[in-house]
């Protein structure tokens, strides 16, 4: 394998030494949103990333107005967003998995492309946009069930074809006057999508969920993430104490960049999918 066939000269000596640093390890892999830009999800904070005030969990509890807002713009982005698909970094983690390589995959990411690209143990420490849950009885709805109502009590709804996609699955939409906010069709109480807001903290059970994946693994892979939520520098740092060896691929700084063993400046399609090309060196 040529590994300039895939990305330019520096990325792939970095690549190189990655592949060392990995080899004949069982990797836990952390993924962020720059996992998903190939896929057509923008990054919060890459180049090119839309400036947004994502909703807090106090003000969509708080505030009607707010809400209904987040469910229009929410509705709008989700329909976009499950059109996305897995791209090639998504699938070259899929892979590994499958060789026995990777150990699983954490990611910070709420898309579900991990899942859709065939790896199985993954943990979604900020939730997902495919379930839906009543805030006051606990019951747990397929998102597309509640899309459905929303679209049936709100014909009016329309997907903009040049939908500005968040990160979260969100858009800014232009009115959300007269919404007819769903609720929980069981006790009739306040419906959430399963992701954590802003001012939430993960579930701990969740977290704990990602510690055991880090600490039955032998080295830690960060695949686009700049590590700027603590849950991820926390992960980082299970690792370090652990002396395990640290890989991070991103483009731009990440707050761990200091403490990897390799960094690779580098697209995570690109250095993911030489990665796995590179399995007999791995393995």
């Amino acid at each position: 394998m040529v590994l300039t066939d895939r990305v330019g000269t520096p990325a792939a000596a970095q690549i190189g030494r990655a592949i060392d640093a990995l080899a004949g390890r069982r990797v836990a892999v952390l993924t962020g949103a720059g996992v998903s830009t190939d896929s057509g999800i923008p990054d919060y904070r890459g180049e090119g990333a839309p400036r947004r005030n994502p909703m807090t969990a106090q003000t969509f509890l708080s505030d009607e107005a707010a809400r209904r807002r987040y469910w229009v713009g929410s509705h709008l982005g989700w329909r976009a967003f499950a059109a996305a698909q897995p791209n090639a970094g998504h699938a070259a983690l899929a892979a590994l998995e499958r060789a026995g390589v990777a150990s699983g995959v954490v990611t910070q990411n709420v898309d579900g492309l991990h899942l859709r690209a065939g790896s199985h143990r993954v943990v979604e420490l900020h939730g997902t946009m495919r379930r839906v849950l009543c805030t006051q009885c606990g019951q747990v709805f397929d998102r597309r069930d509640v899309g459905e109502r929303v679209e049936r009590d709100n014909p009016w709804i329309t997907v903009p074809e040049n939908v500005e996609l968040g990160p979260d699955g969100d858009v800014l939409p232009s009115s959300s006057d007269g919404l007819v906010v769903p609720d929980c069709t069981v006790c009739g109480g306040m419906l959430k999508p399963d992701v954590v807001f802003f001012g939430e903290f993960i579930p701990a059970e969740k977290f704990r969920e990602a510690e055991q994946l880090v600490a039955t693994s032998d080295a830690l892979l960060v695949a686009g993430s700049s590590l700027v939520v603590n849950s991820g520098i926390r992960l980082v740092e299970r690792a370090r104490r652990r002396r395990l060896p640290v890989v991070i691929v991103n483009r731009g700084e990440t707050r761990a960049d200091r403490r990897a063993t390799v960094k690779v400046e580098a697209g995570t399609s690109e250095a993911l999918a030489a990665f796995a090309s590179a399995l007999p060196s791995l393995r």
